[in-house]
């Protein structure tokens, strides 16, 4: 087995853990707090994050890890660096709408190499490693292995999107994006979860996602994702700084290059 596929199966049983804590939890009394404006953490995030932590530290003692909660840990230099969100869609799951994820990804000194998003509700689990595709297992079945859809056209296209936590206070360039693309689209969905928005694009199930001023551990599973599947992710200038701007679009290859369009010209007429 390659290095990235043990890193594959590292990831995937660091979220099954994780997931496993949200599930037992799920329905039940929430301790709920706010670290922001209208960004929620909850008793669940932290349970669950205490174990995805727990299970790599006993696994992978030396690795570096950066997750939601708890933040940066140890120096990553040329070795392992775990990246976790133990509950993506937190307000989703304070409110009962059973719409999140466990994320978690791991880089090493050739960036992304393996990661995991597991819905712990509809026990589906996607999972990538560099150089190896992208797959969905489901429940105690086999795998499949995931291609984007193949769309064209931004009037056929079903898209989806996020809104930042300062969207109270700075919603104007965010509303005027969401409003060029709802106008040019078939559908634009605003489900909760990056993580999985992303799975959905790798899957096929969605054709386009763009989102602005994310963290690391929402996307950083998504990207080898959903780039493992075949889809084009960049940042919203058509690079690679995804992980540092936050800023996001993954789509097919057909709608990735007019959906970069639509934000170049919503930009540059602000």
């Amino acid at each position: 087995m390659s290095a990235e596929r043990e890193l594959q199966e590292a990831c995937v049983e660091a979220a099954r853990r994780g997931g496993a804590v949200l599930r037992e939890r799920w329905g039940k009394p929430r301790t709920v707090e706010l670290k922001g404006k209208i960004d929620l953490v909850t008793d669940a995030d932290r349970a669950s994050e205490a174990a995805v932590l727990g299970w790599l530290a006993q696994r992978f003692p030396g690795a570096a890890v950066l997750a939601e909660e708890s933040g940066a840990r140890g120096a990553a230099g040329g070795g392992l660096r775990f990246i976790v969100d133990p509950l993506d869609g937190t307000t989703n799951y304070a409110h009962g709408l059973p719409i999140f994820a466990v994320n978690v990804a791991v880089a090493d000194d050739r960036g992304l190499a393996a990661g995991a998003t597991y819905d712990p509700i509809r026990d589906e689990l996607f999972t990538s490693a560099r150089g190896h595709g992208a797959f969905l297992r489901c429940g105690g079945g086999g795998e499949t292995r995931l291609a984007p859809s193949g769309r064209e056209g931004l009037k056929n296209a079903l898209l989806v999107t996020g809104f930042p936590y300062d969207i109270h206070t700075n919603h104007e360039p965010t509303l005027r994006l969401f409003g060029a693309f709802v106008t040019r689209a078939r559908g634009v969905r605003r489900l909760g979860s990056a993580a999985l928005d992303l799975a959905s694009v790798a899957s096929g199930r969605l054709d386009g996602f763009w989102e602005e001023r994310l963290k690391p551990w929402d996307i950083a599973a998504g990207i080898l994702l959903a780039r493992e599947a075949g889809a084009v992710v960049t940042d919203h200038d058509g690079g690679d700084r995804m992980l540092e701007t936050g800023d996001i679009l993954a789509a097919t290859p057909a709608l990735h290059g007019p959906m970069l369009e639509v934000i170049r010209e919503v930009r540059g007429a602000r």
